[in-house]
C-alpha cells in the first residue's frame, strides 16, 4: 500500500504508544513496523565546539519517522561536505514514539463486497511519529565559530524536510 500525504498525519492526536521489546505481550500495539531512522548522534561528540544551532519548531505537530530520517540524512551530507567529518557534532532531539494507524479502504472493482466501511473502522500501524510542542528543538549542531553558516544551510535543508516552519536558533556553546 502506497504512503498517504504527510497532511493526514500532520494533526496532533491522542498518543498511542505502548510497545515493549523485553515483554512482547505487554504491548498494546502490536504489528508496529521498524522506524526508518536509527542513528540520533552523529559526528565526534567528545570535542569540545564554539557554536550550536538548534531547529525549533513552530507549531504543535506530528513528524514522521522518515521525515526525521531525510531530514537527518540531509543535515548530515550537507555537514560531511562542507564542514568535515571530525569537525561537527549533530543530534536529533526528538524520538518517534507515537504509532500512526490507517484504516485501509478497498478500491476497484468488486470493492464494495468486501470493504466494511467505517464500521471496525480503528486501523492497522503503518508507521511511527514524534509528537512535537511549538518551540521544542528538533535538531542540536555544534561546530567551531568559522563554520557558523555551515549550521544555518544545514539547518535550513532539514527544515525542509519537515511538515511545520521552523526557526533556526544560533547561541555560542557551553563549556
Amino acid at each position: 500500500m502506497a504512503l498517504r500525504p504527510a497532511k493526514c498525519y500532520r494533526k496532533i492526536e491522542r498518543p498511542w504508544t505502548r510497545i515493549s521489546k523485553k515483554k512482547p505481550k505487554k504491548s498494546y500495539v502490536k504489528g508496529v513496523p521498524a522506524k526508518k531512522i536509527v542513528k540520533f548522534e552523529m559526528g565526534d561528540s567528545k570535542r569540545k565546539y564554539d557554536v550550536r544551532g538548534f531547529l525549533v519548531a513552530q507549531q504543535a505537530v506530528q513528524i514522521r519517522h522518515n521525515a526525521l530520517e531525510a531530514a537527518r540524512v540531509a543535515a548530515n551530507r550537507y555537514l560531511d561536505k562542507f564542514v568535515g567529518k571530525d569537525s561537527y557534532f549533530l543530534k536529533v532531539l526528538v524520538y518517534p514514539h507515537h504509532v500512526l494507524r490507517e484504516n485501509a479502504i478497498a478500491t476497484g472493482a468488486g470493492a464494495d463486497r468486501f470493504q466494511t466501511g467505517m464500521r471496525k473502522a480503528f486501523g492497522k500501524p503503518v508507521g511511527t511519529a514524534a509528537q512535537v510542542r511549538p518551540n521544542q528543538r528538533l535538531l542540536e549542531v555544534r561546530v567551531e565559530k568559522a563554520k557558523e553558516r555551515e549550521i544555518k544551510e544545514a539547518l535550513r535543508r532539514a527544515s525542509a524536510k519537515f511538515p511545520t516552519t521552523c526557526r533556526i536558533v544560533i547561541e555560542d556553546a557551553p563549556n
